[in-house]
């Protein structure tokens, strides 16, 4: 919400990540994570954590010839956001899932880190 009370959606509610009792948006942390010159693709998840509910992972994929480190990514998003939005951790892959269409498949890079989880955060 902003100054004059108006009310922005900027994710869908079933991608929202919830880490002690804050919701965070994916895609505000993406646009963040965007943001840094190494980065090519990025997908942002919640994981499972024992105290948190949730924490924020991203899961990149970086330019070809360009290096950084899950430090460097994680400080880069703390100067950009609130420190509970801020990545906890951060996963390099070659290449993200991709759906039909062609876009990213948050659900499927989600899974794969609840996959054998007794509890769910939906």
């Amino acid at each position: 919400m902003d100054a004059l009370g108006y009310l922005y959606i900027v994710d869908r509610k079933k991608e929202m990540i919830i880490s002690g009792g804050f919701n965070i948006y994916p895609s505000e942390i993406e646009q963040a994570l965007y943001r840094h010159a190494a980065v090519y693709e990025a997908c942002v998840v919640g994981v499972p954590d024992p105290i948190w509910g949730e924490s924020v992972k991203a899961v990149v994929v970086l330019r070809e010839g360009h290096r950084a480190s899950e430090e460097d990514l994680v400080e880069h998003c703390r100067a950009l956001l609130a420190d509970f939005k801020k990545p906890r951790s951060v996963d390099f892959v070659v290449e993200l899932p991709k759906n039909a269409n062609g876009k990213l498949s948050r659900k499927e890079v989600r899974e794969g880190y609840w996959r054998g989880q007794e509890r769910r955060v939906a």
